[in-house]
């Protein structure tokens, strides 16, 4: 017994002290992003945005939807990876080389490299706007941008690219069965992503498994225990619905010859409150699947069809915006309000700011330390007691 002691004493003391660190830490640092909106009345300002995302969660980058200088000035010395937005109302006047190294001198080398501007996106589901000034001068803009990248010297640095919604694709189901749009396949879309290999750059898309599911797909779309999706062309099971909308998008790149390119998701999320018409709208689902969605794309597993991959994902979005146009939902997607209280707990607040928020997880640690402490005395309290005895004398 005395000799056995000393080792179960230790191996307790480890057991505790990786309890401990499993009840802290509640999440997992890696390339997850928000999608910083204002469309808001509300919000903080922007320095206080950037020291919180710094200091307080585990989000190390950020997407805006504009350039705005304010913003861009706040994230200085942060180190996190800030992604700026050309407006789609810009794109006409990007294929113009001045213009577009205008752009730059205003909106991007002012700021770095003191903020940590990574990537530029050229408008935002420009295809789903069936604008045709737009459409047509996407890839120009795009180019011509690169051009102006190259020209200061910012192209090892800073990337290009532009996000897509899922309309993009004219099949979807099953996902070996994805395909482009006839027309802006290889009048815009070949093009587009012989520029993203030609440059490094990755391929943007929003899935958002939320507005395509029903009630008689929500567990596929909240990556719940399920039945799932089998495709029979390739004999592969699908237990979510965002791994089926990737593989779609893999699909048709893959028709294209580009399935070599880097996917990387712009945008996708769950909103927390809803019209009563809607299925999912509460902040138990928006917590399900923004959690879920975390821990899958960095998880290394991958999809069906492209295993063993992570995948840079940013949620949508960062607070909640009043003022935003629409349905109910679409002013309910933040994982935090206005005041940086989140909405829903998904692991994204740092653990040391996690413990001071809730005392509860205080009380959780007192309850464990003494009840480990009475199991101790219990089974070896006389062997404590008389080795204390013993060094006493």
């Amino acid at each position: 017994m005395a000799n056995s002691f000393p080792s179960f004493f230790s191996i307790l003391i480890t057991a505790i002290f990786l309890l401990l660190a499993s009840v802290l830490t509640k999440g997992v640092e890696g390339t997850i992003g928000v999608n910083y909106g204002t469309q808001a009345n509300n919000l903080p300002p922007p320095s206080k945005v950037a020291h919180f995302l710094q200091d307080s969660t585990i989000i190390n980058r950020v997407r805006l939807f504009d350039a705005d200088p304010d913003i861009l000035q706040a994230f200085a010395h942060t180190g996190i990876a800030i992604t700026v937005t050309v407006p789609n109302h810009h794109i006409p006047n990007l294929t113009n080389l001045s213009f577009a190294q205008q752009w730059l001198e205003v909106y991007v080398q002012p700021y770095i490299p003191a903020t940590n501007v990574v990537r530029i996106l050229v408008g935002n589901e420009v295809l789903s706007t069936a604008n045709k000034s737009l459409i047509v001068g996407l890839v120009p803009a795009m180019q011509t941008l690169q051009t102006a990248l190259v020209g200061a010297s910012l192209d090892r640095r800073i990337q290009i690219s532009t996000p897509h919604s899922l309309g993009i694709l004219s099949a979807s189901s099953p996902p070996s069965n994805g395909s482009f749009r006839q027309g802006y396949d290889t009048h815009v879309l070949e093009p587009l992503l012989s520029f993203h290999r030609a440059t490094n750059s990755p391929f943007m898309v929003n899935p958002y498994p939320f507005f395509e599911c029903s009630a008689d797909t929500l567990d596929f779309a909240l990556f719940r225990p399920n039945s799932g999706v089998f495709d029979e062309n390739t004999k592969l099971l699908y237990t979510n619905m965002l791994d089926a909308q990737l593989d779609a998008v893999y699909s048709a790149m893959k028709l294209l010859g580009f399935d070599d390119l880097e996917i990387v998701i712009a945008e996708s999320g769950w909103c927390s409150l809803g019209d009563s018409e809607q299925i999912g709208v509460d902040a138990n689902s928006a917590a399900e699947y923004n959690g879920n969605l975390m821990r899958h794309v960095q998880s290394g597993a991958g999809t069906p069809l492209m295993p063993n991959r992570t995948f840079e994902t940013y949620i949508f979005s960062l607070f909640n915006e009043d003022l935003k146009p629409g349905p109910t939902c679409e002013r309910n997607f933040g994982l935090f309000q206005p005041n940086m209280t989140p909405v829903y707990d998904i692991g994204i607040v740092r653990s040391t700011v996690a413990a001071a928020a809730n005392p509860n997880l205080h009380h959780v640690i007192c309850l464990l330390v003494i009840s480990v402490g009475v199991l101790i005395l219990n089974n070896y309290g006389e062997n404590i007691f008389r080795i204390s005895s013993e060094i006493r004398g």
